[in-house]
Protein backbone atom coordinates (compact mmCIF):
# COMPACT_ATOMS: atom_id res chain seq x y z
CA UNK A 1 0.00 0.00 0.00
CA UNK A 2 1.16 3.54 -0.71
CA UNK A 3 1.91 5.66 2.35
CA UNK A 4 -0.04 8.87 2.97
CA UNK A 5 1.69 12.23 2.74
CA UNK A 6 1.93 14.06 6.05
CA UNK A 7 -0.36 16.82 4.75
CA UNK A 8 -2.74 14.51 2.93
CA UNK A 9 -4.03 11.56 5.00
CA UNK A 10 -5.64 8.75 3.12
CA UNK A 11 -9.40 9.14 3.25
CA UNK A 12 -10.70 5.66 4.00
CA UNK A 13 -14.24 4.34 3.85
CA UNK A 14 -15.05 1.30 6.00
CA UNK A 15 -18.09 -0.75 4.99
CA UNK A 16 -19.14 -2.18 8.35
CA UNK A 17 -20.62 -5.59 9.19
CA UNK A 18 -24.33 -5.70 9.96
CA UNK A 19 -24.03 -7.58 13.27
CA UNK A 20 -23.25 -5.80 16.55
CA UNK A 21 -20.71 -8.37 17.75
CA UNK A 22 -18.85 -8.33 14.43
CA UNK A 23 -18.81 -4.53 14.51
CA UNK A 24 -17.22 -4.53 17.97
CA UNK A 25 -14.52 -6.93 16.76
CA UNK A 26 -13.49 -4.51 14.00
CA UNK A 27 -12.24 -1.93 16.54
CA UNK A 28 -8.59 -3.12 16.59
CA UNK A 29 -8.61 -2.70 12.79
CA UNK A 30 -9.88 0.88 13.25
CA UNK A 31 -7.06 1.52 15.74
CA UNK A 32 -4.40 0.25 13.33
CA UNK A 33 -5.72 2.22 10.36
CA UNK A 34 -5.94 5.36 12.49
CA UNK A 35 -2.37 4.85 13.73
CA UNK A 36 -1.25 4.66 10.09
CA UNK A 37 -2.64 8.14 9.55
CA UNK A 38 -5.81 7.15 7.69
CA UNK A 39 -8.88 9.32 8.20
CA UNK A 40 -11.75 6.91 8.84
CA UNK A 41 -15.35 7.19 7.77
CA UNK A 42 -17.54 4.20 8.56
CA UNK A 43 -20.62 3.37 6.50
CA UNK A 44 -22.90 1.37 8.80
CA UNK A 45 -26.57 0.41 8.99
CA UNK A 46 -28.46 2.33 11.73
CA UNK A 47 -28.59 -0.52 14.27
CA UNK A 48 -24.78 -0.88 14.19
CA UNK A 49 -23.77 2.79 13.81
CA UNK A 50 -23.71 3.54 17.60
CA UNK A 51 -20.89 0.99 18.02
CA UNK A 52 -18.67 3.06 15.73
CA UNK A 53 -19.59 6.29 17.49
CA UNK A 54 -18.06 4.69 20.60
CA UNK A 55 -14.72 4.27 18.78
CA UNK A 56 -12.47 7.36 19.17
CA UNK A 57 -10.47 6.36 16.07
CA UNK A 58 -13.46 6.90 13.76
CA UNK A 59 -13.80 10.43 12.40
CA UNK A 60 -17.28 10.13 10.91
CA UNK A 61 -20.15 7.63 10.75
CA UNK A 62 -22.53 7.58 7.78
CA UNK A 63 -25.77 5.70 8.43
CA UNK A 64 -26.54 3.62 5.36
CA UNK A 65 -30.25 3.46 4.44
CA UNK A 66 -30.22 -0.30 3.87
CA UNK A 67 -32.04 -3.22 5.48
CA UNK A 68 -31.25 -6.93 5.79
CA UNK A 69 -31.93 -8.63 2.45
CA UNK A 70 -32.63 -7.13 -0.97
CA UNK A 71 -30.40 -5.01 -3.17
CA UNK A 72 -32.26 -1.69 -2.57
CA UNK A 73 -30.76 -0.38 -5.78
CA UNK A 74 -32.17 3.15 -5.73
CA UNK A 75 -30.94 3.87 -2.19
CA UNK A 76 -27.57 2.33 -3.04
CA UNK A 77 -27.20 4.50 -6.16
CA UNK A 78 -28.10 7.69 -4.28
CA UNK A 79 -25.71 6.91 -1.41
CA UNK A 80 -22.87 6.11 -3.84
CA UNK A 81 -23.48 9.34 -5.75
CA UNK A 82 -23.27 11.33 -2.49
CA UNK A 83 -19.92 9.65 -1.69
CA UNK A 84 -18.19 10.26 -5.02
CA UNK A 85 -14.83 12.00 -4.72
CA UNK A 86 -14.71 11.70 -0.91
CA UNK A 87 -12.51 8.61 -0.50
CA UNK A 88 -9.16 7.22 -1.65
CA UNK A 89 -9.53 3.74 -0.22
CA UNK A 90 -12.30 1.42 0.95
CA UNK A 91 -12.21 -1.60 3.25
CA UNK A 92 -15.19 -3.90 2.65
CA UNK A 93 -15.64 -5.97 5.81
CA UNK A 94 -18.72 -8.10 4.97
CA UNK A 95 -18.35 -10.90 2.41
CA UNK A 96 -21.46 -10.15 0.35
CA UNK A 97 -21.49 -8.90 -3.24
CA UNK A 98 -23.82 -5.99 -2.43
CA UNK A 99 -21.52 -4.70 0.33
CA UNK A 100 -18.76 -4.29 -2.29
CA UNK A 101 -21.02 -2.46 -4.74
CA UNK A 102 -21.10 0.86 -2.86
CA UNK A 103 -17.32 1.65 -3.04
CA UNK A 104 -17.27 0.66 -6.73
CA UNK A 105 -20.28 2.84 -7.56
CA UNK A 106 -18.77 5.69 -5.53
CA UNK A 107 -15.61 5.36 -7.67
CA UNK A 108 -13.29 4.71 -4.73
CA UNK A 109 -10.00 3.84 -6.52
CA UNK A 110 -8.60 1.30 -4.01
CA UNK A 111 -11.04 -1.32 -2.68
CA UNK A 112 -9.87 -4.03 -0.25
CA UNK A 113 -11.76 -7.07 1.05
CA UNK A 114 -12.01 -10.85 1.20
CA UNK A 115 -13.02 -13.13 -1.64
CA UNK A 116 -16.73 -13.84 -1.56
CA UNK A 117 -19.89 -13.89 -3.68
CA UNK A 118 -18.30 -13.28 -7.11
CA UNK A 119 -16.55 -10.04 -6.10
CA UNK A 120 -13.60 -10.39 -8.51
CA UNK A 121 -14.40 -7.22 -10.45
CA UNK A 122 -15.57 -5.22 -7.46
CA UNK A 123 -12.40 -5.26 -5.34
CA UNK A 124 -8.91 -4.16 -6.38
CA UNK A 125 -7.28 -6.27 -3.65
CA UNK A 126 -8.82 -9.58 -2.60
CA UNK A 127 -7.59 -11.67 0.34
CA UNK A 128 -8.19 -15.45 0.48
CA UNK A 129 -11.24 -16.16 2.61
CA UNK A 130 -10.79 -19.30 4.75
CA UNK A 131 -13.90 -21.25 5.84
CA UNK A 132 -15.33 -20.34 9.23
CA UNK A 133 -14.00 -23.43 11.04
CA UNK A 134 -10.44 -22.55 9.91
CA UNK A 135 -10.62 -18.80 10.33
CA UNK A 136 -9.53 -18.28 13.92
CA UNK A 137 -10.66 -15.16 15.75
CA UNK A 138 -12.68 -12.51 13.91
CA UNK A 139 -10.40 -9.77 15.26
CA UNK A 140 -7.41 -11.31 13.45
CA UNK A 141 -9.60 -11.86 10.37
CA UNK A 142 -10.37 -8.13 10.18
CA UNK A 143 -6.83 -7.04 11.12
CA UNK A 144 -5.43 -8.92 8.13
CA UNK A 145 -7.11 -6.38 5.85
CA UNK A 146 -4.57 -3.84 7.10
CA UNK A 147 -1.65 -6.23 6.41
CA UNK A 148 -0.78 -6.44 10.11
CA UNK A 149 -1.94 -9.96 10.97
CA UNK A 150 -1.78 -10.39 14.74
CA UNK A 151 0.36 -7.29 15.33
CA UNK A 152 -0.86 -4.55 17.62
CA UNK A 153 -3.74 -4.61 20.08
CA UNK A 154 -6.19 -7.46 19.59
CA UNK A 155 -8.74 -6.65 22.31
CA UNK A 156 -11.53 -4.34 21.17
CA UNK A 157 -12.03 -1.19 23.23
CA UNK A 158 -15.04 1.11 23.26
CA UNK A 159 -15.50 4.45 25.01
CA UNK A 160 -18.64 5.68 26.76
CA UNK A 161 -18.81 9.10 28.40
CA UNK A 162 -19.83 8.99 32.10
CA UNK A 163 -23.61 9.17 32.40
CA UNK A 164 -26.51 7.56 34.23
CA UNK A 165 -29.54 5.84 32.73
CA UNK A 166 -32.99 5.89 34.32
CA UNK A 167 -31.71 6.23 37.86
CA UNK A 168 -29.34 3.24 37.66
CA UNK A 169 -26.33 4.07 39.79
CA UNK A 170 -23.01 2.87 38.32
CA UNK A 171 -21.66 -0.48 39.56
CA UNK A 172 -24.75 -1.30 41.63
CA UNK A 173 -26.46 -3.73 39.23
CA UNK A 174 -25.77 -6.78 37.08
CA UNK A 175 -26.79 -6.93 33.42
CA UNK A 176 -28.38 -10.12 32.10
CA UNK A 177 -28.68 -10.61 28.32
CA UNK A 178 -30.72 -13.79 27.72
CA UNK A 179 -31.27 -13.42 23.99
CA UNK A 180 -29.22 -14.22 20.89
CA UNK A 181 -30.34 -12.99 17.50
CA UNK A 182 -28.88 -16.00 15.69
CA UNK A 183 -31.35 -18.50 17.15
CA UNK A 184 -32.44 -20.68 20.10
CA UNK A 185 -29.37 -22.95 19.90
CA UNK A 186 -27.39 -20.06 21.41
CA UNK A 187 -29.86 -19.27 24.24
CA UNK A 188 -29.44 -20.62 27.75
CA UNK A 189 -32.85 -21.85 29.06
CA UNK A 190 -35.33 -19.41 30.60
CA UNK A 191 -35.64 -21.36 33.84
CA UNK A 192 -31.85 -21.38 34.28
CA UNK A 193 -31.73 -17.58 33.93
CA UNK A 194 -34.61 -17.20 36.39
CA UNK A 195 -32.93 -19.43 38.97
CA UNK A 196 -29.64 -17.56 38.54
CA UNK A 197 -31.28 -14.16 39.03
CA UNK A 198 -33.12 -15.37 42.13
CA UNK A 199 -29.80 -16.37 43.71
CA UNK A 200 -27.99 -13.09 42.99
CA UNK A 201 -27.58 -10.63 45.82
CA UNK A 202 -28.03 -7.40 43.85
CA UNK A 203 -30.44 -5.71 41.36
CA UNK A 204 -30.62 -7.01 37.80
CA UNK A 205 -31.17 -5.27 34.48
CA UNK A 206 -32.44 -7.43 31.60
CA UNK A 207 -31.39 -6.12 28.18
CA UNK A 208 -32.38 -7.18 24.68
CA UNK A 209 -34.29 -6.18 21.57
CA UNK A 210 -38.02 -5.52 21.34
CA UNK A 211 -38.43 -9.08 19.99
CA UNK A 212 -36.86 -10.36 23.23
CA UNK A 213 -39.07 -8.40 25.62
CA UNK A 214 -41.47 -11.34 26.18
CA UNK A 215 -38.50 -13.65 26.80
CA UNK A 216 -37.08 -11.24 29.38
CA UNK A 217 -40.47 -10.71 31.02
CA UNK A 218 -40.94 -14.47 31.38
CA UNK A 219 -37.54 -14.70 33.08
CA UNK A 220 -38.40 -11.78 35.37
CA UNK A 221 -41.74 -13.30 36.39
CA UNK A 222 -40.23 -16.73 37.07
CA UNK A 223 -37.45 -15.19 39.14
CA UNK A 224 -39.96 -13.20 41.20
CA UNK A 225 -41.93 -16.37 41.89
CA UNK A 226 -38.80 -17.86 43.43
CA UNK A 227 -37.88 -14.78 45.45
CA UNK A 228 -40.25 -11.87 46.08
CA UNK A 229 -39.02 -8.32 46.48
CA UNK A 230 -36.00 -8.62 44.19
CA UNK A 231 -35.28 -5.60 41.98
CA UNK A 232 -35.43 -6.75 38.35
CA UNK A 233 -35.68 -4.20 35.52
CA UNK A 234 -36.84 -5.55 32.16
CA UNK A 235 -35.53 -2.97 29.68
CA UNK A 236 -35.59 -5.23 26.60
CA UNK A 237 -36.91 -3.17 23.69
CA UNK A 238 -37.08 -0.05 25.86
CA UNK A 239 -33.57 1.23 25.20
CA UNK A 240 -31.66 2.34 22.14
CA UNK A 241 -28.31 0.72 21.44
CA UNK A 242 -26.70 3.93 22.73
CA UNK A 243 -28.57 3.47 26.04
CA UNK A 244 -27.68 -0.22 26.20
CA UNK A 245 -24.01 0.63 25.70
CA UNK A 246 -24.16 3.09 28.60
CA UNK A 247 -25.93 0.60 30.87
CA UNK A 248 -23.37 -2.11 30.13
CA UNK A 249 -20.40 0.24 30.42
CA UNK A 250 -21.34 1.14 34.00
CA UNK A 251 -22.58 -2.28 35.20
CA UNK A 252 -21.01 -4.25 38.01
CA UNK A 253 -20.92 -7.38 35.85
CA UNK A 254 -22.80 -9.22 33.13
CA UNK A 255 -24.04 -12.71 32.21
CA UNK A 256 -25.03 -13.43 28.61
CA UNK A 257 -25.15 -15.88 25.78
CA UNK A 258 -22.81 -15.54 22.82
CA UNK A 259 -24.35 -12.34 21.45
CA UNK A 260 -23.53 -8.87 20.19
CA UNK A 261 -23.90 -7.32 23.64
CA UNK A 262 -21.47 -9.91 25.00
CA UNK A 263 -18.82 -8.29 22.81
CA UNK A 264 -19.87 -4.81 23.94
CA UNK A 265 -19.27 -5.83 27.57
CA UNK A 266 -15.89 -7.31 26.66
CA UNK A 267 -14.86 -4.07 24.94
CA UNK A 268 -15.50 -2.21 28.20
CA UNK A 269 -13.64 -4.80 30.29
CA UNK A 270 -16.77 -5.65 32.31
CA UNK A 271 -16.48 -8.76 34.53
CA UNK A 272 -18.63 -11.21 32.60
CA UNK A 273 -19.70 -14.82 32.23
CA UNK A 274 -20.41 -15.86 28.64
CA UNK A 275 -22.42 -19.03 27.98
CA UNK A 276 -21.77 -20.80 24.66
CA UNK A 277 -24.00 -23.41 23.05
CA UNK A 278 -23.97 -24.09 19.31
CA UNK A 279 -21.19 -21.59 18.61
CA UNK A 280 -17.50 -21.63 19.50
CA UNK A 281 -15.46 -19.33 21.77
CA UNK A 282 -12.47 -20.28 19.62
CA UNK A 283 -14.05 -18.19 16.86
CA UNK A 284 -15.93 -15.40 18.64
CA UNK A 285 -14.71 -15.24 22.27
CA UNK A 286 -15.33 -12.29 24.58
CA UNK A 287 -11.88 -10.68 24.30
CA UNK A 288 -11.71 -9.57 27.90
CA UNK A 289 -9.30 -10.59 30.66
CA UNK A 290 -12.24 -10.30 33.06
CA UNK A 291 -14.37 -12.83 31.17
CA UNK A 292 -15.18 -16.43 32.07
CA UNK A 293 -16.48 -18.65 29.26
CA UNK A 294 -18.73 -21.63 29.96
CA UNK A 295 -18.73 -24.09 27.04
CA UNK A 296 -19.70 -27.73 27.51
CA UNK A 297 -17.36 -28.79 24.70
CA UNK A 298 -14.50 -27.60 26.89
CA UNK A 299 -16.01 -28.66 30.23
CA UNK A 300 -17.21 -32.16 29.33
CA UNK A 301 -15.91 -32.76 25.81
CA UNK A 302 -19.41 -32.68 24.29
CA UNK A 303 -19.08 -34.30 20.85
CA UNK A 304 -21.87 -32.41 19.04
CA UNK A 305 -20.52 -28.97 19.93
CA UNK A 306 -20.01 -26.65 18.16
CA UNK A 307 -22.59 -27.34 15.44
CA UNK A 308 -23.19 -23.68 14.44
CA UNK A 309 -26.89 -24.45 13.95
CA UNK A 310 -29.67 -21.95 14.68
CA UNK A 311 -31.76 -24.73 16.24
CA UNK A 312 -30.57 -27.93 17.85
CA UNK A 313 -30.96 -30.83 15.35
CA UNK A 314 -31.02 -33.46 18.11
CA UNK A 315 -34.03 -34.83 20.00
CA UNK A 316 -34.76 -36.32 23.40
CA UNK A 317 -32.21 -35.90 26.17
CA UNK A 318 -29.59 -34.78 23.64
CA UNK A 319 -31.68 -31.78 22.57
CA UNK A 320 -29.86 -28.57 23.60
CA UNK A 321 -27.68 -30.56 25.97
CA UNK A 322 -24.89 -28.04 25.32
CA UNK A 323 -26.96 -25.42 27.18
CA UNK A 324 -29.32 -27.39 29.42
CA UNK A 325 -26.42 -29.10 31.20
CA UNK A 326 -24.79 -25.81 32.22
CA UNK A 327 -26.47 -25.40 35.61
CA UNK A 328 -27.02 -22.01 37.33
CA UNK A 329 -24.70 -23.11 40.14
CA UNK A 330 -21.86 -23.30 37.63
CA UNK A 331 -22.53 -19.70 36.57
CA UNK A 332 -22.59 -18.62 40.22
CA UNK A 333 -19.23 -20.33 40.73
CA UNK A 334 -17.82 -18.61 37.64
CA UNK A 335 -18.98 -15.22 38.90
CA UNK A 336 -17.30 -15.93 42.22
CA UNK A 337 -13.94 -16.22 40.43
CA UNK A 338 -14.29 -12.72 38.98
CA UNK A 339 -13.53 -9.47 40.76
CA UNK A 340 -16.85 -7.65 40.51
CA UNK A 341 -16.66 -3.89 40.16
Amino acid sequence: MSQPLASSPIRSLIIAPQWIGDAVMTEPLMAVLHSQGERLTVGAVPWVAPIYRAMPEVNRVIELPFQHGGLQWQARCQTANDMKGQFDRAYVLPNSLKSALLPLMAKVPERIGYLGEMRFGLLTKRLPNPPRHARGSMVAHYLALANVGHAGRTRPQLFAAPTQYAGLSPKTYMVIVPGAEYGPAKRWPIHHFAELIAKLGFPVVLLGSAKENALCESIREQALQITNGKIIHNLAGKTSLVDAIQIIAHAQSMVSNDSGLMHVAAAFGIPQVAIFGSSSPLHTPPLNEHAKVLWLKEIEGLDCSPCFKRECPLTGEANLKCLNNIQPARVIDALATLTLR
